[in-house]
């Protein structure tokens, strides 16, 4: 079973400049911990005070009930995979994954069993007499990701590892990252601006935005429902259009500023959504239903589309101007000229509301349909 992290109320300062502000968390034991946000948010400046690369200006770090604030790096058992790989170049492969337990003055006899067995759990080990020189770049990261589990370290940090790998090898190694991390156990801090990788490798997400979690839950949850306009814009795609609560007959509803007629019965709103009361509603791409023109919906016209095979991909205009996306599944078989006008109806269950500035949620979270 893997260790738990806790933070509380980090501070990281560069000069006069306050990175990180009173930020706390908690990662579980064995957990698969991704911070994702975009580049300068803090992540990988959190990730660097984990392992002792960066200096700690307030708040406690710890590793079970150990704090580390002041341990050095080496006393810390925590494996670093790095974004460039940072394999030895003058190293064999076999030298590269022993080098740590070589560091340990661990016997020579287990260092050959125990580096022997990672390497076959990565799938390099008919490499092992090669010198980094002639690998490719997924394996050069397999050799990174075996040194550093080879050590059998409390915590693995792993600092944007894929972003230097072509889109296909990403998925390959981000499902073989996965796939060793749950056969280990090991409690895992995961890095990344990419909300797709996120996605697929998490057990759960922090989602940052200058210095500041903004959502910390399972990536089901904070596709479904995010915290706030931001989140709800930085993890796949939403179209925000305004709107206003509405009471009719007892039911709350939403009236849409582009077609106050159109008012879809909306039963997962929180109590103080009020009559009356201005809303931002985030409206994915996949959650409109494009009907023909006069059909209950927002009107609008479509601009272009884009066939993408299971999918077409429309973007179209509203009376106001405003231009929006629109997902409709390829089972449709006729693709919509550009300049037909139609309706936009939305699915109810599926969609958000947020405060007119974005900054909260007004959907029951609990509700997932």
């Amino acid at each position: 079973m893997g260790a738990t992290i806790t933070i509380e109320n980090a501070v990281k300062r560069y000069g006069n400049d306050t990175i990180i502000n009173g930020l706390s968390l908690e990662v579980k034991p064995g957990e698969f911990f991704t911070l994702l946000g975009p580049s300068g948010c803090g992540k990988t400046t959190l990730l660097r005070m984990i392992i002792g690369f960066n200096s700690i200006e307030g708040g406690t770090f710890c590793i079970n009930d150990r704090v580390i604030n002041d341990i050095p790096t080496n006393k810390r058992n925590i494996g670093m995979v790095f974004q460039n790989y940072a394999v030895f170049p003058h190293m064999s492969v076999f030298d590269n994954v022993a080098f740590g337990l070589k560091n340990r003055k661990i016997p020579k006899e287990e260092i050959r069993e125990r580096v022997e067995k990672i390497l076959k759990v990565v799938k390099i080990d008919h490499l092992k007499d090669r010198m980094p020189a002639k690998l490719s770049g997924g394996q050069q990261q397999r050799v990174a990701l075996a040194r550093a589990i080879v050590i059998e370290p409390e915590v693995l940090l792993m600092d944007e590892p894929l972003s230097n790998l072509d889109a296909k090898l990403r998925v390959e190694m981000r499902n073989a990252i996965k796939r060793i991390q749950q056969q280990f156990g090991i409690t895992t801090v995961y890095v990344t601006h990419d909300q797709e990788e996120a996605l697929a490798v998490s057990d759960r997400i922090a989602v940052m935005n200058n210095g500041v979690i903004q959502q910390i839950d399972a990536p089901s949850r904070v596709y479904q429902r995010p915290a706030n306009q931001f989140v709800s814009n930085f993890i796949g795609l939403s179209n925000f259009l305004k709107a206003e609560v509405r009471m009719a007959g007892g039911q709350t509803c939403l009236a849409f500023q582009d077609e106050p007629s159109y008012t879809p019965p909306m039963y997962n709103l929180r109590q103080d959504a009020a009559d009356g009361m201005e809303v931002l509603a985030a409206i994915r791409p996949e959650e409109f239903e494009i009907l023909a023109q006069g059909q209950p919906g927002i009107p609008a016209v479509v601009q272009s589309s884009v066939f993408l095979g299971a999918s077409t991909h429309y973007f179209l205009k509203l009376s106001s101007g405003q231009e929006v996306e629109a997902i409709q599944n390829a089972d449709v078989w006729e693709i919509i000229p550009d300049g037909t006008q139609v309706s936009l109806a939305v699915k109810p269950q599926k969609i958000n509301v947020f405060t007119p500035d974005g900054s909260q949620a007004l959907v029951v979270r609990e509700e997932l349909l």
